[in-house]
């Protein structure tokens, strides 16, 4: 598993509650990903940023799904490209379904 933090800068003055409205759109599809394990979506007040803690099954499935409509997307909703950094994961805690995963 790999984890890929995503980025990108956000209009100014959009608050966490619109930012959380523009991300409950695309949650859905998120959920229905095959190749997804995790998404956390991340908001930054003070920085002006916004992005996601993506936890995929390889870099190669988070560059598929994060290539370029992703980008393109993004720049649409929020005005900036996106930035990406790929960890690799090898253990995932999930507290709330007492759940702890080795990477395969």
């Amino acid at each position: 598993m790999i984890t890929a933090i995503v980025l990108f800068k956000l209009p100014a003055g959009m608050t966490r509650e619109q930012y959380a409205a523009k991300a409950r759109e695309y949650a859905a599809a998120w959920g229905a990903n095959p190749d997804l394990v995790r998404a956390n979506y991340l908001y930054d007040a003070e920085r002006g940023c916004g992005g996601g803690a993506y936890t995929w099954k390889s870099v190669a499935d988070a560059q598929k799904w994060h290539g370029k409509a992703f980008r393109k997307l993004v720049a649409g909703l929020h005005g900036s490209e996106p930035t990406f950094a790929y960890y690799d994961t090898p253990i995932l805690v999930d507290n709330g379904a007492r759940h702890v995963r080795a990477a395969d």
